[in-house]
Parts: C-alpha cells; sequence; structure tokens
C-alpha cells in the first residue's frame, strides 16, 4: 500500500491532483483544505490513504496527517464512504470537526452538503470518543479559537457558514498572527466585494 507520496506537480485541480513521482503519475483525490496548502507548490508531499475496490484503486492525498486519519475515521463509520468523508474534510477543518465530533454539534457537520441529520449524529455517536486520538493540527490553538470565534460573529451576522469559514481562512493564511477584530474587519470588507 501507498502510505507517502513526495513529487512534482503535473496538475491541480480543487478536487484532484496529477503528481509525477519519478517519472510515474499518480492520480490522487484531495480535498480542499489540501487544495488550499498545495496550490502554491511545485513539490509536494501528501500522505496517502489507499482505498482498494473490485473494480478500482483510488488514492486519497492528505497535507497532513491528522487530516488522514480524520478521514480513515470517517470512511469506518457505515455509510459514509471516501467521497462523503473528502467532501466533510473540504468543508470542515480538522480540529473544527474534532470539537463538533465531541461536543455532538452537528450543525456543522450538516452544513457540508449531502449530509443530512442522521449521518451526522451517527458520526458524532460513533467518533465521540475516537477522534480524541487525532493529532491536533499544526498552527497553535490561538488560531483555531480566533477562526471559531470569526465564524461565529459572522454567522450571527447573517452569513452562511461556508462563506464564512472559506473567508477566515483566507485571511488566516495571509496574516496567521492576526487579532480577532482586525480579523473581522478584513473578512468583512471581504465579503463586501
Amino acid at each position: 500500500m501507498i502510505g507517502f507520496l513526495t513529487g512534482k506537480k503535473i496538475s491541480l485541480k480543487p478536487t484532484h491532483l496529477l503528481l509525477d513521482v519519478n517519472g510515474v503519475g499518480y492520480s490522487i483525490k484531495i480535498s480542499l483544505t489540501t487544495f488550499e496548502e498545495i496550490s502554491e507548490k511545485e513539490i509536494i508531499s501528501l500522505f496517502i490513504h489507499t482505498n482498494v475496490k473490485e473494480d478500482s484503486i483510488s488514492l486519497f492525498g492528505f497535507f497532513n496527517e491528522s487530516e488522514k486519519q480524520m478521514f480513515e475515521l470517517l470512511i469506518s463509520v457505515s455509510g459514509v464512504g471516501p467521497k462523503i468523508a473528502l467532501s466533510i474534510l473540504s468543508g470542515i477543518r480538522v480540529d473544527d470537526l474534532r470539537f463538533a465530533l465531541q461536543s455532538g454539534d452537528i450543525s456543522k457537520i450538516i452544513a457540508v452538503p449531502g449530509i443530512g441529520k442522521k449521518t451526522a449524529e451517527r458520526l458524532s455517536l460513533e467518533l465521540r470518543n475516537k477522534v480524541t486520538n487525532i493529532a491536533e493540527q499544526k498552527g497553535d490553538k490561538t488560531t483555531s479559537s480566533i477562526r471559531t470565534e470569526a465564524v461565529s460573529a459572522l454567522i450571527t451576522l447573517g452569513y452562511n457558514l461556508k462563506q464564512a469559514e472559506s473567508s477566515v481562512r483566507v485571511i488566516l493564511g495571509k496574516k496567521p498572527d492576526i487579532n480577532i477584530e482586525e480579523l473581522l474587519k478584513e473578512v468583512l470588507s471581504l465579503l463586501s466585494k
């Protein structure tokens, strides 16, 4: 099984990467979170989950190991396949998903297109105690709490979850040390364009 790949980017789309590893092109499905992390890079290293079915072998790539671990936990739940798991990880960061599953806050999970209330409840029930083993993503907890606080404030102002999270992610990607007030100002400025 393939567990890790490093190579040169041949083509990159939001959910797909073609990676040249020593002359062999690997077709890898990726989450939007991974896409954001690797979009500016030429040489890319990814943690790989190899999914083998009767009629196909698919590779799923992740920028960090915690995202791969969460993906593998998600697909262990009955009724959740790789496509749905990738969709969840594209809509929710690993640390936020871990918190939502542990606290039983399924509203974040339901906000992901294609995820219903029953699936979200099943995920929370089955994974509540398992997600504690997933390593914290790189970056300090302060950034994670600022992100959560900013998203919450934007939802209160009437923005939808996906719009709020993606805008906050863009600003934090450019300025990881920004304070909450400046973050909200910049996000509101971005959203008003």
